[in-house]
Order: C-alpha cells, then structure tokens, then sequence
C-alpha cells in the first residue's frame, strides 16, 4: 500500500479548532477541502492530551513504520560513486564491496537502491571503436561537408548489401499460455538449422527512387561486385546525371579494381572509417526488413 501524504501542522491545528467548535467531521472535512480521516485526526489529538500535560503538542505525526535501510548513507555514497566511475560494475561487485566493508546485503538490495538513486540498468548500445585517427578523420569530413548545398546531397546514390531473414524472428516473444503447454505449435517459433532462412541482397537506392535488386548467391568478391555493378547499376540509373556514389569502406569496395572501375563512371564520395551509417538505403532495409517480419 502507497503512503498516505502527511497534513501539515496548520491543517491539523485547524482540524482540532473546528471540532472544539461543536463541528462534525463531515463538515470539517468538506470545509478544509482534504481528504482526510478527521476522526483519526481527533483521536490521536486526545491521546496525545492523556499521555502529555503540555497541550501544545497535539496531534503530533507519529513515526512512520518501516525496516530501517541495510546500506548505510556511507555504504550508498560508496556504490554510487564506483558506479558513476565504472558504470559496467555488476550486482553482484558491488555485494562484494560492501561485505568487504561490513555490510552484508543481496543484489536486490543493490539494485533497489541504485534505482532509489536514479539509476537503472539498461542494455550498453554499441558504437564503434574510435581512435583519436578516427575522430580526426570525422572531423575533417563535417567541417569539408558543412557548407554544402542540397543539390550536393539531392545527387547522392547510395548502394549496400543486407541480410534478409525470411523464415523465424530473431528478436524474442512472449506468450501467454497454460503450464505444460510450452511445446504447443501455437506457443513455439519454428527455426531452420544452418541459416537456411537467410538471403543476401544488393540494392541502390536515391532521390530518384529505387534501382534494381539483386540477390547475392555465395559470398561476394571485388569481381562479383564489379559485375553487380555493371549489370544492375548501371541499368538503374539516368545515365547523363551527375552522381555521387556513397559505399562503405568494406575491403571488396575499396578494391584497387573496384575504384579503377568507379573512376570510368562515378565520382565517390570519401567516407572515413568508422562513421555512422547515413546512407540512405540503410532507412529502406529497415523498411523491408519489417515487412518480410510480419
């Protein structure tokens, strides 16, 4: 049950001089505008008459019930402050260090407390690993890109590959069911060994719309990049416009092969490593992705 709010001492004054005023509690209750028990108000104000000679010390709040807290405010500042400092600290290191300290607690507890204090435990999102060469280079391509038109970015063509799973989610669903139904087909998701639900596949993508896709079969070289390419790249476009074509850095792109065939056709667009992932067709994978899920 939640905690009731406290009346301050004003309102309970208030309530013990209305009732020595011959008014119900109904009436003391209506005119105050709170929802309080008067009655409850009343009575602890004559107990308190009965066990004390000094009547101005009624209604007092009495003490609010409750087990007294196991980590002390020393125990508190200590895990706070190493979990600030190493925020993948676990339950479990932080029960050692207070055994360590004296104080034995369980990991619920810990983890009580943590959230008291405005902290909870989330799943770590993952980035990429920058070195100070990486933060150069990132910095140097904004500030190259800052002031560049729209109609730079309106010629953009982005191109990538994906994996498409087409049997199975990978992500994780609850059901409800009946105890010793967990194997009923309506309960289960059904999986293939071996990948076998999984397609690879090719696209570009611009302002202009989507160009053709390809399905990838076995693994991609620089020459089978090449050749996509070629025959459905090439196809895709209205030759004449001046594109820029943006890929990843992944070692089949940055081929010397692959960037004498784009020097014939397309200017590139640098893109450091380690850099977020704007190209565009990354927004239309999710979108197939979510349709061939449903």
């Amino acid at each position: 049950m939640a905690k009731t709010k406290e009346l301050s001492k004003d309102v309970r004054d208030k309530i013990v001089d209305l009732h020595k005023a011959v008014m119900g509690y109904k009436t003391i209750a209506k005119q105050l505008g709170e929802k309080v028990t008067v009655g409850a108000i009343i009575r602890r104000m004559e107990e308190t008459q009965n066990n004390c000679h000094n009547s101005q010390n009624y209604p007092q709040n009495l003490p609010r019930s409750g087990a007294p807290r196991k980590i002390s405010p020393h125990g508190v500042t200590m895990i706070i402050r190493r979990v600030r400092n190493q925020p993948r600290t676990t339950q479990e290191d932080l029960v050692n260090d207070l055994k360590a300290a004296g104080t034995i607690v369980t990991k619920k507890t810990i983890g009580n407390t943590l959230r008291h204090e405005g902290l909870k435990s989330c799943s770590a999102h993952m980035v990429p690993l920058l070195k100070k060469a990486h933060v150069q280079a990132r910095l140097k391509f904004a500030n190259e890109h800052l002031n560049d038109s729209e109609e730079n970015w309106v010629n953009l063509l982005g191109s990538d590959e994906t994996k498409i799973k087409l049997f199975g989610i990978s992500s994780t669903h609850r059901v409800w069911r009946r105890r010793n139904a967990a194997y009923d087909p309506k309960n289960t998701i059904p999986t293939i060994k071996h990948g076998g639900g999984n397609i690879m596949l090719w696209g570009c993508f611009s302002t202009k719309g989507t160009g053709q896709l390809h399905r990838i079969k076995g693994t991609m070289d620089g020459a089978m990049y090449r050749q996509i390419l070629s025959e459905k790249l090439l196809p895709s476009l209205k030759m004449g416009h001046r594109w820029v074509f943006q890929h990843d850095n992944d070692p089949i792109h940055t081929a010397k092969a692959t960037k004498e065939w784009f020097r014939k056709h397309f200017n590139v667009l640098e893109w450091p490593s380690q850099s977020p992932d704007f190209n565009p067709i990354e927004n239309l994978w999710r979108e197939l992705k979510v349709g061939v899920a449903k």
